[in-house]
């Protein structure tokens, strides 16, 4: 059996299988029946891992397992695969979940920020800064700002940008709102992201940044993420932030910005 290890490569990110585990797994797809030993000759998996592989994928619902001698493993429908998946990723998702909310109440996380407390003593202002890669990243990072925020957070984005920020961001900014922070949101207003502007304007102020391309976010005068490239241009994947905590910078750049903020057109109501 021949498959293009572009194919099993985009199989692996697909359904988060090893080498090993796609190999085995597509070479009883092309048989729908099969034993250890026959999927290790076309595999060209060893066979003393082929047991191992087959038991994975059973548990992960790639296959069956039919009882008798010498053992088989039948091939499920692709179909029913994608769906067992769906149903496995979504109770591990949860049970993680569960776990990781029963922690805010032990001893375990009380030991983290203990660890924290004592290590960013030693580091200095200029020295908390990092690079993100990735949209996903980068959103999750700016969520973590606007949950910190106190006093106000500014946002500038894309036309596009501002569609992900409502689905993305708005939990955050709805409780930032309700802890009397003040939010503002300039971006250019478009017939395809004019309902989300007056979505958005329910919990900030938001303003036609027209014209302008433009990626950043401020909070608290002291926190900065800006993006280094245009979103129109770059796959998701290799979308570059850097985060700053530099009170000096961050007060400069607000300082720049408003200027530009008190002409831009207000959108919807507070």
């Amino acid at each position: 059996m021949i498959v293009k290890e572009e194919f099993l490569s985009r199989l692996r990110k697909i359904f988060d299988l090893n080498l090993y585990e796609v190999k085995v797994w597509t070479a009883l797809l092309s048989r729908g029946v099969s034993t250890a030993g026959e999927l290790s000759s076309i595999s060209d998996v060893p066979r003393s891992r082929t047991y191992d592989i087959l038991e994975s994928l059973e548990k992960k619902g790639f296959i069956v397992m039919r009882l008798g001698k010498p053992i088989k493993f039948v091939a499920l429908k692709p179909e029913e695969v994608i769906e067992r998946v769906k149903k496995n990723l979504v109770r591990e998702a949860h049970e993680k979940s569960k776990r990781l909310e029963r922690l805010k109440g032990e001893d375990v996380l009380k030991e983290l920020i203990n660890l924290y407390s004592r290590g960013v003593k030693y580091v200095e202002p200029s020295d908390v800064s990092g690079s993100l890669r990735g949209r996903h990243n980068i959103y999750n990072h700016l969520d973590m700002m606007i949950r910190g925020a106190e006093k106000e957070v500014t946002i500038a984005t894309t036309a596009e940008g501002l569609n992900r920020k409502l689905e993305i961001l708005m939990p955050s900014l709805e409780k930032a709102k309700k802890r009397g922070v003040k939010i503002k949101i300039a971006a250019p207003i478009t017939p395809n992201n004019m309902k989300v502007a007056k979505d958005l304007s329910k919990v900030a102020e938001v303003r036609n940044m027209n014209n302008i391309k433009s990626r950043f976010a401020i909070i608290d005068n002291k926190d900065i993420m800006f993006m280094l490239l245009d979103d129109e241009k770059i796959h998701p994947s290799y979308d570059v932030g850097v985060w700053l905590n530099t009170e000096f910078f961050a007060q400069a750049l607000g300082q720049m910005f408003e200027p530009a903020w008190q002409g831009f057109k207000a959108v919807g109501k507070k």
